[in-house]
């Protein structure tokens, strides 16, 4: 039998597609409970925990947490605060206050981290709390996990836009170089190559943080590339590095902030990486329709664009979550792990094995010139973009013989 009071449930980080899928699983399983005596969300999270800036979802309607699961981006708005010592407590004071004695929390690693740190803090106070990290991000970079909640919903946007840029690339030709989220994982880069339908498809150069960027090697596979189809469609991951494994866009911007986690902030400046390696390419190469995109945040948030498949997990680690705390009464967090093709199986591990910690892409899975994925990677990710992924054609029928030049 576990604790008898209330839940509180909050998001951290950047929203997802289906990341509400996971709110919702957590909500509807912890109203099932009778030790449950509320379920409250923190707006804004451990930043809503500390200003007791709760709603009440025991209150909400079924229905209308549905609709909400249906919908991106964090219902309870989001954070990146890192609470401290002093942080969490304050926090243990306002979760006694309440009766809070099962406290969930939807995130990447770093959010995870934070629900290590509320855990270590709870148990050095002796205040008896449940905690749980509910594996939440675009970037796919949670260790343990064989792929994260709203990562196959990114994936299925990012290589929806390679497909319609490899269209466009192709009826007017020229070099397009698009960058895509990824600060130490190229997962989310790397879903660019479910665009690749025929031989000459791109993106035909796929580059990511895992493999080191060096400007000579990209001018010369550009042009490769360029001189064989007479086109050239470009994937780059925004945490590209250099030799010296610097962030390559650290060199085109004075100055880079960082989060309350100690990550570079890099999205609201990755536009400056497509534009400065669009102008070397100009420069170095005479190429003269270049051109430059950065997907930004529509990646994460694009509503209408969502794999059910992706949905339907979101939803079950909520669920799970609420089963291991309520009904176990353990502290940990959710992993998703793969069982044949395709099923998964949930587990929940000590929280200290994947706070703070990043998963990157194996070797397996990018090719030995390290500017391409290999077939293993597609055959990973191809479930989890869902069902009903649009398939690009071409015109089949044979050109008509000339008859002014034959005479």
């Amino acid at each position: 039998m576990g604790l008898i009071g209330k839940v509180v449930v909050a998001q951290g980080g950047g929203p997802t597609i289906v990341i509400n899928q996971s709110l919702v699983g957590v909500v509807l399983e912890s109203r099932k409970s009778t030790q449950i005596t509320s379920v409250y969300g923190a707006i804004k999270g451990v930043e809503g925990i500390l200003n007791e800036d709760f709603i009440d979802l025991t209150m909400e309607t079924s229905h209308n947490l549905e609709q909400v699961g249906l919908t991106p981006s964090s219902a309870l708005l989001s954070t990146r605060d890192k609470p401290d010592e002093r942080y969490c407590q304050e926090l243990f004071r306002v979760l006694k206050a309440h009766d809070i004695r099962y406290f969930f929390y939807i995130g990447g690693n770093d959010s995870a981290d934070t629900v290590r740190i509320v855990n270590d803090n709870a148990n050095k106070a002796h205040y008896n709390l449940r905690t749980i990290h509910i594996p939440k991000t675009i970037d796919n970079d949670v260790v343990l996990n064989d792929h994260t909640p709203g990562y196959g919903s990114a994936a299925r946007f990012v290589a929806q836009a390679f497909s319609g840029a490899n269209l466009d690339n192709r009826s007017l030709p020229g070099v397009y170089i698009i960058v895509v989220m990824g600060r130490n994982a190229g997962f989310l880069t790397a879903a660019s190559s479910l665009a690749q339908k025929f031989s000459d498809d791109g993106p035909h150069l796929i580059y990511l943080p895992e493999r080191t960027f060096r400007i000579d090697d990209f001018l010369k596979e550009v042009k490769e590339v360029y001189d064989r189809y007479g086109r050239c469609l470009v994937a780059v991951s925004e945490g590209i590095r250099d030799e010296q494994h610097r962030l390559v866009i650290t060199k085109l911007v004075d100055k880079i902030g960082r989060d309350a986690h100690g990550n570079l902030e890099l999205t609201s400046n990755n536009f400056l990486l497509g534009d400065y390696l669009a102008s070397i390419v100009k420069k170095n190469l005479n190429i003269k329709r270049v051109r430059s995109d950065t997907l930004g945040y529509f990646q994460r948030s694009f509503n209408g664009c969502v794999s059910d498949v992706d949905q339907h997990e979101a939803r079950e680690v909520g669920e799970k979550a609420a089963q291991f705390a309520i009904r176990q009464n353990l502290d940990g967090s959710v992993v998703i792990e793969r069982s044949g093709y395709y099923s998964v199986e949930y587990h929940l591990k000590p929280l200290a094995d994947v706070a703070g910690k990043t998963r990157v892409m194996p070797d397996h899975f990018i090719n030995p010139a390290g500017n391409n994925v290999t077939d293993t990677f597609k055959f990973y990710l191809r479930p989890l973009i869902g069902s009903g992924f649009p398939s690009a054609y071409r015109l089949q029928a044979p050109r008509v013989p000339k008859i002014l030049e034959s005479e």
